[in-house]
């Protein structure tokens, strides 16, 4: 059984090992979207403090990080493209996996599970970006119903900007 649950403060040590994982396979893959600086111990623990940093979990075992914010991004605002809406939304940033738990299929799994939380707090709206060098984020997300809907700058840096109406 799959969950999404709200991370714990107990939880941060191991929630900062998967960013790291990210970051490694990341490297891996040839581009680094996140920096050594970015996203840190500090970003990680402030998610969880304020609610926002969520795990998912495989039978019961924690396999992924990401955060969750119903407050928005301000870099969202200025925006080369056009978003599909204007409504109140849902930003998801810094999501990642153990090694072990890549190519499961368990992005999917925790889309539709981000997707089912956000229904239920009534926010019918996300919105995401990443690196254009980031050709299995763009995937997953264009695979998950997500539309590509131009360039935002995030942390000094030209992000792809998507988004998707939940329905």
């Amino acid at each position: 059984m799959n969950t999404l649950e709200m991370a714990e403060k107990e939880d941060a040590g191991l929630c900062y090992e998967i960013i790291n994982s990210g970051r490694c396979f990341q490297q891996e893959q040839g581009f680094m979207q996140w920096t050594n600086e970015y996203p840190d111990q500090a970003t990680i623990r402030e998610d969880i403090l304020t609610k926002k940093g969520f795990v998912i979990k495989v039978d019961g075992i924690i396999a992924g990080y990401m955060c969750i914010d119903f407050e928005g991004e301000p870099a969202y605002e200025d925006i080369d493209g056009k978003w599909q809406a204007e409504d109140r939304y849902a930003v998801v940033h810094r999501m990642s996996f153990l090694q072990k738990y890549r190519g499961i299929g368990l992005a999917d799994i925790t889309w539709r599970l981000i997707e089912d939380y956000c229904r239920k707090n009534r926010i019918f709206y996300i919105r995401v970006d990443t690196d254009a060098s980031n050709k299995r984020m763009q995937h997953i997300l264009e695979k998950n119903g997500f539309k590509q809907c131009g360039v935002i700058v995030f942390r000094e840096s030209d992000k792809l900007a998507y988004d998707k109406v939940l329905r």
